[in-house]
């Protein structure tokens, strides 16, 4: 402890200046809970965010469409940027962005690093294919990572080599044309062997056109598509309550890429939007595309398998055993401050689905071969309040709604009241949204949030969700309740910021005999204090747990920038000691670009990273180190993930080269 305290005092700054890479990426960081970091939503979220900023759109020819899917902005900024640009004609710096009355500090900082400013001509056409051949832009980039050490199932059981890697090759045209391909590969997984003759373990294709008359987007390949709040339709962008304030419980309507390496939440095939008339936008897509699951005797699917892993010969005889075919169609309307859309969605598996029901929480669980949702999602926007909804059936009737009336108070602070009805018996395969329990079935709530900025400087949120469960969950065999409250404050002078959160989250489970149910209370907090300069910075952060059942943990954590022109350092350093694995906490770490690291922390250890990156001329060359040592144990991780030593390192290594 002492030899940490020693290296803290080190990395303290004394007349050194930084610039912090990504600052974006701190903001993102700040909007995550643990059940965030726990769900795969938030990494496509971070995707499309790390993709927006390498490919930036131009602020003067984006469609409202487009400008709602950012999700930092809400309805009445995106409404009110669109009004200033119809009356004064295109914007000519980033500056006319603070006469806009509806904008606020937070998003006109963020803003420059996914748009730009460039003029139009007066009457804009699809560009000649010659020029887009010409003037289009090449990215191609590559990944790896080594591990310092051996796992159990690198000796006996895996089936490939102990590095992940993955490479992309992207080329975009200005936002008329986007073409991409992903290829991922997780440790253990066979590469140019076995089933995976072809190289990697997984491919993502793609092709995308945009503003080709009245086709306004079209995507051929692996897509992902979004609908009204999510109800019946989201495989795009998933964050938790935090990011809904921020939201205001916006709707959306989009159609992108699959250009992250997930193997799950995507369609494949063709998807197109056609805007018939101002009014009238008409979304459609067709999809075939396998995925994984796990089999009954019977050959029918007991489980929709989800993390991609295929290291082994038992999971490598799950991969892509199943199919999904979909259609699905969406029709917008919108008219000054009124908008109505209807979805509709079909799902047919070639397998039939037939989870174990017989264990009472999975009673009411997605069965069956054949799956139809319809959902009206609906709005009205004022300047000083909106009024968002989704009101969706199942092909058995069964009922999910989804309202929510956000106001304007004052300048800089805002309010949302929202309210979630989701029927124990809904099934919608991909639905995603917000909800306390994690699916979109069996939960009815209310939730307040208030969002207050009474400065560019100051910065308040906070929220209060209770939640009830009419039918019995996991570790719960009744009904029962949840109670979420969290509150987020940060201050951002011109050289230290500061900020904190403290979370008070109430759940009920059983007790150990099974006969009552217990109240399982936890409080997370966190504090941290930052300072920067031209081409310094510094963060130090406290995070800590405690809960009802007596586990409790804490980490210490400093993390350092530096630059030196084209060079770009990034050091953290941290101490955990938690008393069990519930105890656990998520404490951001930088990693190299469209690598968003928030590991879990449990046990007492150390935690080092140090990160560089260069550019030679069209290159950018990156390389993170990352160890943890534990003082509480001699072996790392169970079964085949066991490591016969306290020490594990990892080293990632990048290279981009963009021409």
């Amino acid at each position: 402890m002492k030899a940490l305290v020693a290296i803290l005092l080190m990395l303290m700054p004394h007349a050194m200046v930084a610039q912090t890479e990504r600052p974006w990426e701190q903001a993102f960081a700040r909007l995550m809970t643990a059940e965030d970091v726990e769900s795969a939503a938030w990494e496509d979220g971070y995707e499309m965010l790390c993709e927006l900023e390498q490919h930036p759109m131009n602020l003067n020819t984006m469609t409202r469409e487009e400008l709602e899917a950012l999700p930092f902005l809400t309805d009445q900024q995106v409404e009110g940027f669109i009004a200033y640009r119809d009356c004064y004609g295109p914007l000519k710096s980033m500056n006319e962005l603070r006469v806009i009355r509806e904008m606020d500090y937070v998003q006109i900082e963020l803003l420059p690093f996914f748009t730009y400013i460039e003029d139009v001509p007066d009457e804009r056409t699809f560009p000649l294919l010659q020029n887009v051949m010409k003037y289009g832009r090449h990215d191609l980039m590559g990944y790896g990572r080594i591990p310092m050490y051996e796992r159990k199932g690198d000796k006996n059981g895996y089936l490939g080599p102990p590095y992940r890697h993955w490479v992309r090759y992207q080329f975009n045209y200005n936002d008329y044309v986007k073409a991409g391909i992903v290829g991922s590969q997780d440790a253990g997984e066979p590469f140019f062997a076995g089933r995976n003759g072809a190289g990697y373990d997984f491919y993502s294709f793609y092709l995308q056109v945009k503003h080709l008359g009245r086709l306004e987007n079209a995507v051929i390949g692996k897509y992902k598509v979004s609908t009204g709040v999510g109800l019946v339709l989201n495989n795009s962008f998933g964050m938790g309550k935090l990011a809904m304030l921020q939201q205001l419980g916006r709707s959306s309507n989009t159609i992108r890429p699959h250009s992250s390496r997930s193997q799950t939440a995507f369609f494949q095939g063709a998807a197109a939007s056609v805007r018939l008339s101002d009014r009238w936008l008409v979304t459609g897509f067709l999809s075939y595309r396998p995925f994984d699951a796990t089999l009954n005797k019977d050959a029918t699917a007991r489980t929709i398998l989800t993390d991609g892993y295929h290291r082994t010969p038992s999971e490598m005889a799950k991969k892509n055993n199943t199919h999904s075919t979909d259609a699905g169609v969406h029709a917008d309307y919108k008219r000054g401050g009124w908008h109505a859309g209807v979805t509709a969605l079909y799902t047919q598996l070639d397998r039939l689905l037939k989870p174990d029901t017989a264990t009472l929480y999975r009673r009411y669980y997605a069965q069956g071969r054949r799956f139809v949702n319809v959902s009206t999602d609906y709005s009205y926007l004022h300047p000083h309040f909106a009024l968002h909804g989704e009101t969706a059936i199942d092909g058995d009737g069964h009922l999910a709604t989804i309202n929510s009336l956000s106001a304007k108070l004052a300048d800089g602070l805002s309010m949302m009241l929202l309210q979630r009805f989701y029927s124990y018996r809904y099934t919608a395969l991909y639905a995603q949204t917000v909800s306390e329990g994690g699916h979109v079935q069996n939960e009815s709530a209310v939730y307040l949030g208030l969002n207050w900025q009474p400065s560019p400087k100051w910065h308040l949120q906070a929220y209060t969700d209770y939640a009830y469960f009419p039918w019995a969950r996991y570790q719960v065999s009744q009904s029962s309740h949840a109670w979420d409250n969290l509150f987020s404050g940060s201050y951002d002078g011109k050289r230290w910021s500061v900020t904190t959160r403290y979370r008070l989250h109430l759940r009920q489970k059983d007790n150990v005999e099974n006969t009552a149910l217990v109240n399982q209370v936890e409080h997370r907090g966190r504090l941290a204090f930052s300072w920067r300069a031209d081409h310094f910075s510094w963060t130090t952060q406290t995070d800590v747990v405690v809960t009802s059942q007596s586990q409790w943990g804490y980490m210490l954590s400093q993390a350092v920038d530096r630059q030196w022109r084209a060079l770009k350092l990034y050091l953290h350093a941290g101490y955990f000691h938690t008393n069990s694995y519930d105890g656990r906490l998520y404490v951001y770490e930088r990693g190299p670009l469209y690598s968003f690291a928030f590991p879990a922390y449990y046990g007492e250890g150390l935690r080092f990273a140090l990160m560089a990156q260069g550019k030679v001329g069209p290159l950018t060359l990156c390389a993170k180190v990352g160890t943890t040592h534990y003082l509480d144990r001699q072996t790392i991780g169970t079964g085949l993930q066991q490591i016969d030593s306290s020490t594990m390192t990892d080293v990632d290594l990048q290279v981009r080269w963009r021409f």
